[in-house]
Order: structure tokens, then sequence, then C-alpha cells
């Protein structure tokens, strides 16, 4: 009679693994698109209706290239917490869905309720990194003498402290985790649901991470842009001003249609993001199963 061989176990990555590549790849996508972010933010905060184009020509004219790397200690510090968070979170949850369902994965409304919760958690913890970064990214477009000047990303979060208070370390918190359930919402579920669809057409690999990337990155922009906005506009408003009055202010005098302001830019940064850190996470995953 012949012994039935039992199927081997499926391997998951370690809790501690998840996180760390989680934040590694976010930290090395935000190298390539700081700039797109510099712009996008600018844009948010300018009334006027000039394109993504102008709005860079006048940043080299007036600050030199260098500049649109301005506020990327706090973009890396942003990835370090938000993104650590959140795709280990997302990838911890999805696992434990599938160690406690034989192996199947969940469906696409379980899927979301996981990106909604990894976002909102990973949203609170990088708040403080993403007030510098707003604040720091915007910094050149104000006169000289009304500039904040921020040395590094721990020089704007001891300054704020000195300034006006720890909890305004997380000014804006509510908006920000509204945005990160949005984001997380659409992206992480979409991803996982766009990558189930194409691998039945498209050989696993990075080509497949691509085209998955891409359709996460589009319906997570149109979804987040809003949200994104506000939060930008109640991060950067002058001490003292609340944040019904910047959001009553920003739909009064710029109409509805401003809340998706700067959708090229927001979408050419939300996108190769997306893409880069999907592909530097599945490269680190699969890294990981090959040698270890």
């Amino acid at each position: 009679m012949s012994q039935q061989v039992a199927a081997p176990k499926e391997r998951y990555i370690p809790n501690g693994l998840k996180f760390a590549f989680g934040g590694l790849s976010g930290m090395a996508a935000t190298c390539v698109v700081q700039p797109l972010d510099l712009i996008k933010t600018r844009m948010q905060l300018s009334g006027g209706g000039r394109t993504s184009f102008a709005v860079a020509g006048e940043i080299l004219a007036r600050e030199g290239f260098f500049s649109l790397y301005a506020g990327l200690s706090a973009g890396l510090l942003r990835q370090a917490t938000y993104t650590t968070t959140r795709l280990g979170i997302y990838n911890w949850l999805f696992d434990s869905y599938k160690e406690r369902n034989a192996g199947a994965a969940p469906g696409f409304g379980t899927k979301t309720l996981l990106g909604v919760t990894a976002g909102s958690v990973g949203a609170f913890v990088g708040t403080p990194a993403e007030v510098a970064l707003i604040r720091m990214t915007a910094d050149g477009r104000l006169p000289m003498e009304q500039r904040r000047n921020y040395k590094n990303v721990l020089d704007a979060l001891l300054r704020i402290i000195r300034e006006e208070g720890v909890l305004k370390l997380w000014r804006g918190a509510t908006p920000t985790v509204g945005r990160a359930m949005v984001v997380n919402a659409a992206q992480l579920s979409t991803y996982s649901q766009a990558r189930e669809v194409f691998v039945k057409y498209v050989p696993d690999g990075i080509f497949l991470h691509f085209c998955a990337s891409m359709v996460s990155g589009l319906v997570t922009t149109i979804a987040s842009m809003p949200v994104d906005i506000i939060k930008t506009r109640i991060q950067n408003a002058a001490k003292g001003q609340s944040q019904m009055a910047v959001v009553t202010s920003l739909l009064k005098n710029e109409g509805v249609l401003s809340l998706w302001k700067g959708f090229l830019p927001y979408y050419a940064r939300l996108g190769p993001h997306t893409v880069l850190t999907f592909i530097f996470l599945e490269q680190m995953n699969t890294a990981f199963f090959k040698y270890t």
C-alpha cells in the first residue's frame, strides 16, 4: 500500500522582515520620485492654475536643481515609519488570513478591509514625518522672511515641538489617516487583485508587478487626491488657523475641482512610487525564499 506524501507546508516571511522589507522598498522608491512629490506639494499649495511644467521650471530657475530634493530626509523618515508599518501590517494580516483558511487568499472586500486597517495605523505613526515633509517641501515658495529654513527632518521635528508644542506633530492627523485609509484600501487591494488577474496572462516577474502597480496607482490617485489636498493645506496652514477654516476657504475660493489640482504630478509621482515600491518589495520577497 503506497504511503501518501503530505504536501509541503506553505512558507511565510517572518513578521519582522515583512516590516523591514516594506520600509526599505518605500524608501528606495522615494529616492527616485522625491522631485515629483515636491512639485505636487507646490501645486496643491498654490492658488493659480499653473501647469506642473511651469511649477517645475520656476523651482529650477529660482532655487536650483538640488532644491527638487528638499525634504528628502523627511520623505525617507515618512517611509521608514508609515510604509514600514502599513506594508508590514498588511502582509502580516494577509498571511494570517491564509494560514487560518487553508491557504486560500482573501477576497477583494477582505483585502480592502486589511488595507484600511494597515493604512490607518501606518498613517498615525507617520504623521510627524508627514508634517515635516510638507513644510520642508513648501518652504521654498515662501518669501525669505517667512521661511522656516529647517536644516533637516530632525531639526524640523525638534523646532515644531519647541515652538508649537508636541501635539502639533500630529497636526492634520485626521485627514492624514483618512487619506491613508483611502489610499491603502485602493492601492493594496487593487494591487493584490490586479496581480491575481494578470498572472493568468503574464508570467510572474517584474512586468507582472509593473502592470498590477500601474492599475493600482491610477485607481489610488483618483480616489485619494481630494483628501490629500485637504491634508496638505491643513498641515501647511498658519498657526492658529482651524482645520474647518482651511477647508472652507479652499472650496469657496478655488471650487470643488481644485480637489484634483495637480493630478498629473500626483499620478506621475504615485504611479512610479507604487510601481517601484512593489517591485522592490517583490524582489526582496523572492530573494528571501530563494536564499533561505
